[in-house]
Formats: structure tokens, C-alpha cells, sequence
């Protein structure tokens, strides 16, 4: 198996992240061109933009938590040269769920429904995780 296939969900996750950045750059345009805030509050205070600003904004801080670990755990698995289909399988699964969860969040935020998909992104995480720690055990 080609090892550097686990690239491309890494790849697909770091794409998620930069076009939130561009979706919050919008959203923040059409706040300052609606009037919707205050420059002066907005400098110090991520609460004084509106709804649609501020759930793009939790959503980025999101994407520096649990996909780091995605991005240790897959690069450990590159380094190890030890990628196997289970392990891009869960690689694909995690970004499909961020994808998912990030859909969810800048939109509709359903809280049920974001809680379930980064539930389930978490324990795909703890499935990588355990691979990891059995392929480390096997020497």
C-alpha cells in the first residue's frame, strides 16, 4: 500500500480549516457592510458579532483541538510506514465527520446533531489511537 494515501484525508482537514477562515472573512464583511457591529467592540469582544460570525468562529477554535491529534496520529502512522486500509479507513471517516460537524456548526448548529458527529470523530480518534499503540506493542 502507497503510505502517503493518509495524506490526502490530512490534506482534506487542513483544506476544512483554511476555507472556514474565507467563510468567517465573508461573514465578517457582510456584519461591517450591514451595520451589524461595532468596530470598537468586535476588536476585544468575539460575542458583539452576530450569531452567523460567531459559530464560524468557535468552529476554527474546533479545528485545533481533536484534528491535531489527527495530524500526530496520522503522521505517526506515515513515519512507521505502517498505513494499512483500516487505519485510512478511519482516517477518512474522521475528516468526513469534521466535514460533517463543521457543516453542522456553521449552520443549523443543532447541538444534538454536532455533539453525536464529534462523539463519533472522537472515537474514531481512540480507534487510530489504539492501532497506534498495538502496532508500538508489536514492535
Amino acid at each position: 500500500m502507497l503510505h502517503t494515501l493518509i495524506l490526502w484525508p490530512v490534506l482534506i482537514q487542513i483544506l476544512l480549516t483554511i476555507s472556514l477562515f474565507v467563510l468567517l472573512g465573508r461573514r465578517k464583511k457582510l456584519a461591517y457592510k450591514n451595520n451589524l457591529v461595532d468596530p470598537r467592540k468586535t476588536a476585544l469582544d468575539n460575542s458583539a458579532w452576530p450569531d452567523d460570525v460567531v459559530k464560524v468562529s468557535n468552529n476554527i477554535q474546533n479545528q485545533f483541538q481533536t484534528p491535531v491529534l489527527f495530524f500526530v496520529l496520522c503522521l505517526s502512522f506515515l513515519v512507521l510506514q505502517q498505513v494499512s486500509w483500516l487505519v485510512l479507513s478511519l482516517a477518512w471517516m474522521f475528516c468526513i465527520l469534521r466535514i460533517l460537524h463543521a457543516y453542522v456548526h456553521v449552520g443549523s448548529n443543532y447541538v444534538p446533531l454536532r455533539f453525536r458527529l464529534f462523539l463519533f470523530s472522537v472515537l474514531v480518534l481512540l480507534a487510530m489511537a489504539l492501532s497506534l499503540g498495538q502496532l508500538l506493542l508489536r514492535g
